[in-house]
């Protein structure tokens, strides 16, 4: 993934097993690649570890969209470890703080463990959306190579607290009636982001690039910390899950500097919460040696939130996908990493307390166009007859929304959101030859969050095009349009498709009442019937919106975080009835100044950090353009 935050902008960001369709081929998972690891000894071997590889077969379903030809393919591969059903291994437990939440707060990044994006108990409806004002806005440092926002993450509201993380890894804790510093805790760190906090049994917990921390809750102050990172070229990118004792992460192979270098893959942790020991890892990359060439290949990881199941405790992951893409001069079309590059661009099933792998469904084998499976997945419920069946719903780059049996991986329906061309092939013209026009880009899809509701998904869209040949790419970034889809969750129809006539939207979706929100990059904000499609708000914001929101009763608190030319990036809160404007009502406490890693403060103010601003893989970009290559050296 290229995630749609990074300071370069736009360098976007046993048993039988489940089906993919009547006629497809069902495989047994390789050995899992799950490890349970105690103290500083496990941090080090972890690069060393690694499990079996496994083979591939995949069979080919048709997309379901409008937008899609009848004629689309894709392929799918599922496969299931000896049990295929998911058993609580233990019994669960929510931490006090969510435990204890009030009816309305926003308790996590998408608000609960299934990812619904339900703002519980809302006062805010169609009848009254139009009093939303600025109850207030706090400004927020950002780096001056920082062209996409500095926020990208989404607020966590507890007992009248905002907590929440810039892509500095600066962590803040707001009241949330005035927005006025309760505690920062400035760490300093640039990282890619999405990142963002989660809180429970006593911490907030954030990371940097390389390290988890445990912030004290009343005072910000590092209760403890963990590095999982050593290599320089991967990097924590991810809002933390905090359940059952644990703290659930992953890592990614980028960084600020460097992007997808050989040798990286994707790992899940799960930390002790009280601790911060790791107990168990596993890596999502299912061969020791990267598919067979380690100084080139890299992949997978986690971008977004798990979800987790309370009943069993099961954690469900979307993972990125894999490297070099679309391939080097020398490895072009993807040649140096031959197979499906498990388990990149899957969802896929792990026991919360030991991190065995239960099942897992790759969605995109082989891919080669930065088309991850990276959304947060949805735990929903689907009628299929007279019968209830527990399920999950994925989606990501690859711009497909994906409904599965949540006890057995196996993928019920799919539905092809937006304009589809080219996105299936698996060779691509010759480096330096005419390029392939290829619908949805490496930035488009699915990009954010989606939210369930009710029986229907909802999800927002980006529609733009790339243009690739076997090593590299261009893409117009001032092309690209959106849209917000309704589908049905019991059969993946689309009830309704609304376009969007600013921007892109990267504000994720979000339910409320009888309303669905979004906002797009240029800091539109949007208010749309959940039942027909049909707008009936909007607000411009004078900054641009790469993030989530959380909505608490009467208010919305929205991370603002792409500055304009005469507006610093803004942590705002919408309230009915408000009366404020954008401008930054502190003054000049500004957040996100640093004072080096570890401090902690009640509020700060200094200049921009310095960030890198090293291209993806040899990437170059111009205005409103982006173009990147493998380079001819691999």
């Amino acid at each position: 993934m290229i995630p749609i935050n990074r300071r370069t902008p736009w360098r976007a960001r046993g048993g039988r097993g489940p089906r993919t369709s009547p006629a497809s081929q069902v495989l047994r998972a390789a050995r899992p690649r799950a490890f349970v690891l105690t103290g500083a000894f496990a941090l080090a071997m972890l690069g060393l570890l690694a499990g079996c590889s496994s083979g591939s077969s995949s069979s080919n379903a048709s997309p379901t969209s409008e937008a899609a030809s009848p004629s689309a393919t894709m392929s799918a591969t599922a496969s299931a470890t000896a049990s295929a059903t998911p058993t609580a291994s233990t019994a669960s437990e929510t931490p006090p703080e969510v435990q204890n939440a009030a009816a309305t707060d926003w308790v996590a990044a998408n608000n609960g463990y299934a990812n619904a994006r339900v703002a519980n108990q809302s006062s805010i409806d169609s009848s009254n959306i139009d009093t939303l004002g600025v109850s207030w806005a706090r400004a927020v440092n950002a780096p001056a190579a920082l062209a996409f926002g500095v926020l990208a993450a989404n607020p966590v509201v507890l007992n009248g607290v905002v907590y929440m993380q810039d892509l500095d890894s600066n962590v803040y804790a707001l009241d949330e009636a005035t927005g006025k510093t309760i505690w920062a805790q400035n760490l300093d760190v640039a990282t890619e982001g999405p990142d963002g906090v989660a809180v429970g049994y006593g911490h907030v917990y954030a990371a940097t690039r390389t390290t988890m921390y445990a912030l004290n809750i009343d005072t910000g102050e590092i209760d403890w910390q963990q590095k999982l990172v050593d290599s320089d070229t991967a990097g924590i990118d991810i809002q933390p899950v905090v359940f059952n004792g644990m703290v659930y992460t992953s890592t990614v192979p980028g960084t600020v500097e460097k992007f997808y270098a050989g040798g990286d893959s994707g790992i899940i942790y799960a930390l002790d919460a009280q601790t911060g020991e790791v107990k168990w890892s596993f890596d999502t990359v299912d061969s020791k040696d990267i598919w067979g060439n380690p100084d080139i290949n890299s992949g997978g990881g986690a971008w977004y939130p798990a979800a987790v199941d309370p009943k069993t405790g099961v954690t469900y992951w979307g993972t990125g996908n894999p490297g070099p893409w679309p391939g080097t001069d020398k490895y072009p079309s993807g040649t140096s990493r031959p197979g499906p590059n498990l388990y990149t661009n899957s969802l896929i099933a792990l026991d919360g307390k030991s991190g065995e792998l239960l099942w897992y469904n790759q969605v995109k084998p082989h891919d080669l166009f930065d088309h991850d499976l990276q959304i947060s997945p949805i735990l929903v419920d689907m009628q299929k007859g007279d019968q209830t069946v527990p399920g999950v719903v994925a989606a990501g780059k690859m711009g497909i929304v994906y409904g599965f049996d949540r006890k057995t991986g196996e993928l019920l329906w799919q539905n092809a959101v937006g304009k589809h061309l080219n996105d299936q092939l698996d060779q691509l013209p010759a480096p330096g030859s005419d390029k392939i026009e290829v619908w949805p880009s490496l930035i488009g899809g699915v990009e954010t969050p989606m939210a369930y509701a009710d029986g229907v998904i909802y999800e927002t869209n980006i529609d733009i095009p790339s243009k690739f040949d076997g090593s590299s790419y261009e893409v117009d970034l001032s092309t690209g349009k959106g849209q917000i889809y309704a589908i049905d969750v019991n059969d993946g129809k689309t009830l309704w498709k609304q376009d969007l006539t600013t921007g892109m939207p990267l504000g994720g979706a979000t339910v409320v009442n009888d309303l669905v929100i979004t906002a797009t990059n240029d800091g539109t904000m949007y208010a749309f019937n959940r039942d027909t499609g049909e707008q009936v708000w909007k607000m411009k914001a004078p900054v641009g919106i790469n993030a989530q929101p959380a909505v608490v009763g009467d208010t919305i608190v929205w991370p603002a975080g792409v500055p304009s030319k005469d507006q610093p990036p803004l942590i705002v809160a919408l309230k009915l009835g408000a009366t404020g404007d954008f401008a930054a009502t502190q003054g000049t406490d500004v957040l996100g100044a640093g004072t080096g890693q570890g401090s902690t403060q009640s509020s700060s103010q200094n200049s921009s950090q310095n960030s890198s601003q090293g291209s993806n893989q040899g990437g170059t970009q111009s205005g409103g353009s982006q173009s990147g290559s493998q380079g001819s050296s691999q």
